[in-house]
């Protein structure tokens, strides 16, 4: 039975995993390490009519280019550009494979990344021909087949793949004292993979599609696969997210916002477990709730006290 950790490692960093932890170097990509600060300090003027500095989100273009040809541009914080362009283009399966990827540059000085594959991407403009406008913030179309592809996606069975209450509601407590760029500067979104109680990557950005792809890509480049995980975010779970989740074979997403009725379609349909409104204590389970295991003495648990001043 798969539980929905290993350390919080960063696959461009040079002691991030042994190289037994991952795909052999023929079937990953190269990638460039071009970070950018993730915030920017600004002076500002308050209510009280008082200056002082604070910091927001850096959100910069990336203009994304497959073998030379422009495919699309990306607003983001860049904190991990490379391994959201790979996620990218493996969520809009552009590419099936990190090994299909050659190399990912990243260049800030003309904001553009460079992707190189190793067979070409067949029927590229006709794939991307057609788009659908999604909700994403930052960025957000999927291309249109996006939905036809997910008739061959299929996520572990319930007796497969489950969670505890218990850990669930400890899982939402290390996202609470979780250091964060949206704690210091706000208007990000952030997203974090779990297996079990231990979280494995946590990225932020300016849209929460961002973030996903880019821990699709930090799956890739280490060959992870998604029955044993738990994907969290920020961010509200509509159709888009759920089809990336579905993609990157992780069979249980929790929210802190709320599900559209597509998103909740599309998981009831996929047979994911999909918790929303998930804060403190609290969540909603809005499908797959085989998966889930109640614990009593944890529901016995009376709420914390609020203390209203007269």
């Amino acid at each position: 039975m798969n539980t929905i950790a290993s350390t919080r490692s960063d696959p461009l960093a040079p002691n991030a995993a042994a190289d037994g932890d991952r795909p052999p170097p023929a079937q990953r990509p190269r990638l460039t390490d071009a970070r950018c600060a993730p915030t920017r300090e600004i002076r500002i003027v308050d209510e009280h009519g008082e200056q002082r500095s604070i910091h927001i989100p850096a959100e910069r273009p990336l203009t994304v280019f497959v073998d030379r040809r422009e495919l699309v541009t990306l607003m983001t914080l860049g904190a991990r550009p490379e391994l959201l362009v790979l996620g990218y283009l493996l969520n809009q399966r552009l590419v099936e494979h990190a090994g299909d990827v050659e190399s990912v540059s990243v260049d800030w000085d003309v904001s553009a990344a460079a992707v190189r594959t190793r067979a070409g991407v067949h029927d590229l403009a006709e794939r991307t021909a057609r788009r659908v406008v999604t909700t994403g913030c930052g960025q957000g179309t999927v291309f249109g087949d996006a939905m036809a592809q997910l008739a061959g996606v299929t996520l572990p069975d319930a007796l497969g793949a489950r969670i505890a209450q218990g850990t669930l509601q400890r899982l939402l407590a290390t996202m609470r004292e979780q250091d964060s760029i949206h704690r210091k500067a706000g208007s990000v979104h952030g997203c974090a993979l779990f297996r079990g109680e231990e979280m494995l990557m946590f990225v932020e950005d300016v849209g929460r599609h961002n973030a996903i792809d880019t821990i699709a890509g930090w799956m890739a480049m280490r060959g992870e696969g998604g029955a044993d995980k738990l994907f969290y975010t920020t961010g509200r779970l509509t159709s888009e997210m759920v089809m990336k989740a579905a993609r990157m074979g992780v069979p249980i997403v929790v929210s802190r916002n709320g599900v559209t009725a597509m998103g909740h379609e599309l998981a009831s349909r996929l047979g994911m477990a999909l918790f929303g409104r998930a804060a403190n204590r609290r969540f909603l389970c809005y499908t797959g709730a085989e998966r889930l295991d109640l614990e009593p003495e944890t529901l016995r648990q009376p709420p914390p006290v609020r203390l209203v001043s007269d």
